[in-house]
This record gives structure tokens, sequence and C-alpha cells, in this order.
């Protein structure tokens, strides 16, 4: 029987650097541990999520429902055709982004209310939850001020700067409330003490299981 593998997801607000410690993560458990890993997004990591991607980051004038139930048609599509092989099949997942980020920005930024959220998660997701989730966390200024060097800002980018403070505000409380699966990482400090702090935490997850 093929061992379950590890589901890991990546959350922090816009400029939080979390594309470059995913690569870093994937290297980490892939080169150096010669685990089979997939790197996956949301909403996006399917045909169809990405098509709700184009909409979601880009369509004018949609209403905070349409935005909630559109997240959680293009989870669905995505743990069907992707999440759930992947594990079964013994790989080892990182998603950018899940759950964390819908209480985060649909509940704490847009006023869903935590029940609505709940849910849909029960519905969609069934009993599957993240083994971990990397929270990538610093000021709310700083990382707008890093997402602005992109250039072009998406719907979500644009928002003001309170929508964000409340966004951040509620990772952290789900931070606090599940400290051993969330695990905090100061997004702020270098690049490098960045790194070296989410390959240590992550590390302690290859030692949990075994690897």
């Amino acid at each position: 029987m093929v061992e379950r593998g590890r589901f890991i997801t990546v959350e922090g607000i816009e400029g939080a650097g979390k594309s470059t410690q995913i690569e870093a993560m994937r290297h980490l458990l892939a080169e150096e541990n010669g685990l089979e890993v997939i790197t996956t997004r949301e909403p996006g990591g399917t045909e169809i999520g990405e098509s709700v991607r184009s909409l979601l980051l880009d369509g004018p004038g949609m209403a905070v429902d349409t935005e909630l139930l559109l997240l959680f048609a293009a989870r669905a599509q995505h743990l069907a055709e992707v999440i759930r092989p992947a594990l079964a099949a013994g790989q080892w997942v990182i998603c950018d982004r899940f759950i964390d980020a819908t209480y985060a920005y649909q509940g704490g930024g847009r006023g869903i209310a935590r029940s609505r959220i709940a849910a849909l998660e029960g519905w969609v997701h069934g009993d599957l939850r993240p083994d971990r989730t990397f929270l990538f966390d610093l000021p709310v200024e700083e990382g707008l001020e890093r997402a602005g060097r992109r250039g072009f800002l998406d719907r979500f980018e644009r928002e003001e700067v309170e929508f964000f403070e409340r966004v951040r505000a509620t990772y952290l409380d789900r931070a606090r409330a599940e400290p051993y699966r969330v695990c905090r990482i100061d997004a702020s400090r270098p690049e490098t003490e960045v790194g070296n702090a989410t390959a240590g935490r992550l590390r302690e997850l290859l030692d949990e299981v075994g690897r």
C-alpha cells in the first residue's frame, strides 16, 4: 500500500515572497530528500481553475458571494483532479494558498461570515486538511510596497490598506488558534533568513514522518 503524501499550504498577503520560498521548499523535499513533489496554486491548478482565476483577478463588479462560490467551485475541481490523486499516489503537494486564504480574504477582508465559509469548507473539503501551513507574515505596507514593484496590480492587489490589515489579522488569528499546523515565518527579514527559518520548520515535518 502506498503511503499517503503530505499536503503543505503556503499563505501570506501580497508581497510576502511566497513564490521564492515555494521553490526552495520544493528543492529541499525533491532534490535533497528524494520525494515526489508537485506545486500548484489557488485559485487555479487545473484548466477550469485557471479560467476561474482570470475571472476572480480581473473580473469587474463581482459580488462577494459570487467571489466566494467561484473560489470553492475551482477548489472542488482542484481537489478532485490534482490534490487528492497526488496525495493518494504518495506525492507531496505544495499549494500556493488554500482554505486559510479564503477565511482571510473573503472572511476577514470581505466580511463574509465564518459560518458560511465553514459550511462550504465542510462540503467541498470533506476530511482533507493541510498537514502544515506556512504563513509568511509581514507588515501590510511593506508587503504592498513590494507587490507594487511588480507593475500591474490585479483586482485584489488594488484593495485599500485597511482590507489587507483585516486579511493579515485573520491570518494571525488562525495561526494563534492552530500553532501546530500553522508555522508563522517573519517574512520581513532578509530572504536568506526567511529561507533558513522555512527549511528548519520543513525539516521538522520530515522528521515527524520519518524521512
